[in-house]
C-alpha cells in the first residue's frame, strides 16, 4: 500500500474519532441546540473536513496498475453506475427478505434512523450523507482496501475482506450481512469497470434515495412506506416457511 493510500486510512480514522473532540468543543462555545441538533451539527463539520482531506489525497494519489489497464469507456461508465444503484438497492431487499425469514430480524435499520433522525434536525446533514459520505467510503473501502488486496488475493478475499470492514464501520450489527453484501457489490463495479466513479455514484445514488424518501418527503410517503413494510412482511412470513 504507497504512502497516499495510508494517509487516506488515517485521515479515515481521525474523521470517525473526531466527534469525541469537536462535541466537547461546541459545549464549550456555548452551542444551545438539541442533543440530535448538536449531534447532526457535529457530523457535518468533521465529515465536511475529512471529505476534503480524503478527497485531496486520493486525487494526488498514483492510481494501482490494475486499475488502470482497460477502462470502461463513457458510456459504459454511465451504464454501469445506472446498473449498480439497482444492483445495490435489490441487493439489500434480498438480504432484508433473509435477515427477516431466517433470522427474524426487523428490517429497520437503527443505523439509518438515527442518521436520519439527525438530517431532520440539520438539513445541511443531507448535503453529507448523499454526496460527501459514498465519495469517501467508496475512496477508503474500495479504492484503498479492497484495491490493495486485490493485487494479493483476488476478488474474492478482497472483496469478502474490504465489505466486512465496510459493514462494521457502520456500527448496526444486526444488518451486518446487507452492509456486507453491498460492499461486495460496490467492489464488483470497481473490478468491472476499474473507475472509482462507478461504485461511488452508485453509492450515492441509494443515500440520496434514503434521504429523499425519509427526510424530504418522509411524512408524504409514510403511509405508503408502511404499505410497502406490510408486503415484505408477508414475503419474509413465505421465505421462512422454507428454511
Amino acid at each position: 500500500m504507497n504512502r497516499r493510500y495510508w494517509l487516506i486510512l488515517i485521515s479515515f480514522i481521525l474523521m470517525q474519532l473526531s466527534p469525541a473532540v469537536v462535541i466537547p468543543l461546541l459545549v464549550e462555545l456555548g452551542y444551545s441546540g438539541t442533543e440530535a441538533e448538536l449531534a447532526g451539527t457535529t457530523l457535518l463539520i468533521c465529515f465536511s473536513i475529512g471529505f476534503f482531506v480524503i478527497l485531496f489525497l486520493s486525487v494526488t494519489a498514483k492510481p494501482d496498475h490494475e486499475f488502470i489497464r482497460d477502462r470502461a469507456d463513457t458510456s459504459q461508465t454511465v451504464l454501469w453506475i445506472i446498473l449498480g444503484f439497482f444492483m445495490a438497492y435489490f441487493a439489500q431487499i434480498i438480504v432484508g427478505l433473509i435477515e427477516m425469514g431466517v433470522f427474524g430480524i426487523e428490517p429497520e435499520s437503527e443505523n439509518t434512523q438515527f442518521i436520519v433522525e439527525l438530517a431532520t434536525a440539520v438539513p445541511l446533514l443531507m448535503i453529507v450523507v448523499a454526496v460527501f459520505v459514498p465519495i469517501m467510503e467508496e475512496i477508503v473501502f474500495r479504492m484503498v482496501i479492497f484495491g490493495s488486496l486485490y493485487k494479493r488475493f483476488g476478488f474474492w478475499i478482497a472483496a469478502l475482506a474490504s465489505g466486512f470492514v465496510f459493514a462494521v464501520v457502520h456500527m448496526d450489527f444486526e444488518h451486518l450481512l446487507r452492509y456486507l453484501v453491498v460492499g461486495v457489490v460496490f467492489a464488483f463495479l470497481y473490478v468491472k469497470t476499474k473507475r472509482i466513479i462507478v461504485p461511488i455514484m452508485a453509492h450515492a445514488g441509494i443515500n440520496s434515495f434514503v434521504m429523499i424518501v425519509q427526510v424530504i418527503f418522509g411524512e408524504d410517503l409514510q403511509r405508503i412506506m408502511d404499505q410497502m413494510e406490510d408486503m415484505q412482511s408477508f414475503l419474509y412470513s413465505i421465505i421462512g416457511g422454507y428454511f
